[in-house]
């Protein structure tokens, strides 16, 4: 078995210097999409971070719910609002969600050091403190109730976030993430990511596997997600609904067939090591969605988003 998932890690690690997770195809007018764009400033980052907010009404104080984006996360939007309807699908849920713009190849971590390419990157200091505490100020999140969800990148750094902070986040989801972050594989496709947006990734963690690099492994620190809600999903890698990926098609796409396919059967790998060590964690309330089709795309994630709306975040911050 062990040679099965070796085999599969490899194509993980080749296919990661072609990541599309945070791609953008299109583009949407700020008006289109709900909610309103904000300016946070992070004084651990020393500067201003767009923040894409929707309120969840006014009332009691509302839990929060966080949506990172993915490994090409543009500076001034976000993949959620590009590419899909959960921004408006949230409207009138009660739920304050805030969109942060950015990211990109950072991981959504506290790096080491600055870095020449991505810049000063503390996020999990900003998701984790600063922009909570706008949240509170300005909507009335209770900063009780939270929840974190991502793709790709950020289904991993989503993970992480939550099992650092398991006092903070009461839900978490993870579509098409890498929660074995140290494994053999995922490891040096973690490192060729960074590097393919123009990062050091030893400015992250360290040099791997050293540094911090297991202190940030959703993985190894599992443990603490003991009666949290959590959500994981992952595809075969082919998309049924997206022509572009199925071998035959009229508009089968050569290109994107080879970048997204292995880069979904990589994070298909991950995801189910992932899930057979959180069945060992006590209380945790876990929903898992592997499917036997499901592209490393965005029609894909925008589905298993919505599932995990009414599995996973709304009876956790009820």
């Amino acid at each position: 078995m062990f040679k099965r998932v070796r085999k599969r890690l490899v194509a993980g690690v080749v296919a990661a210097v072609a990541l599309t997770s945070g791609a953008v195809v299109a583009t949407a007018p700020d008006a289109a999409a709900a909610g309103t764009t904000e300016y946070v400033y992070s004084a651990a980052m020393g500067r201003n971070v767009p923040v894409r907010i929707i309120s969840g009404g006014g009332g009691a104080a509302k839990p929060t719910l966080y949506l990172l984006d993915g490994l090409r996360a543009p500076a001034n939007n976000s993949g959620w609002l590009i590419n899909t309807n959960v921004d408006s699908f949230m409207v009138g849920k009660g739920v304050n969600v805030a969109i942060p713009f950015g990211g990109g190849g950072s991981f959504y971590t506290d790096w080491q050091r600055t870095d020449p390419k991505l810049g000063k990157n503390k996020w999990e200091t900003f998701l984790t403190r600063e922009l909570p505490g706008y949240m509170k100020r300005k909507y009335n999140s209770d900063n009780r109730r939270n929840a974190v969800a991502g793709l790709s990148m950020s289904g991993t750094a989503a993970l992480n976030l939550a099992s650092r902070h398991p006092s903070f986040y009461k839900a978490v989801a993870s579509y098409s993430g890498y929660p074995t972050v140290t494994m053999p594989g995922f490891n040096q496709g973690i490192q060729v990511s960074v590097m393919e947006m123009g990062g050091d990734p030893t400015n992250m963690w360290g040099i791997a596997p050293f540094g911090t690099w297991t202190a940030n492994d959703p993985f190894l620190t599992a443990n603490n997600l003991a009666g949290h809600y959590v959500y994981v999903s992952s595809g075969s890698g082919v998309g049924n609904r997206n022509a572009a990926l199925v071998p035959g098609s009229a508009n089968f796409d050569a290109v994107k067939f080879a970048q997204m396919v292995p880069l979904e059967v990589a994070a298909s790998t991950s995801s189910r090591l992932y899930i057979a060590r959180l069945a060992a964690v006590p209380g945790v309330k876990l929903k898992t969605h592997i499917s036997p089709d499901g592209g490393h795309w965005w029609d894909y994630w925008q589905d298993r988003f919505k599932e995990s709306w009414y599995t996973t975040f709304k009876p956790a911050l009820r």
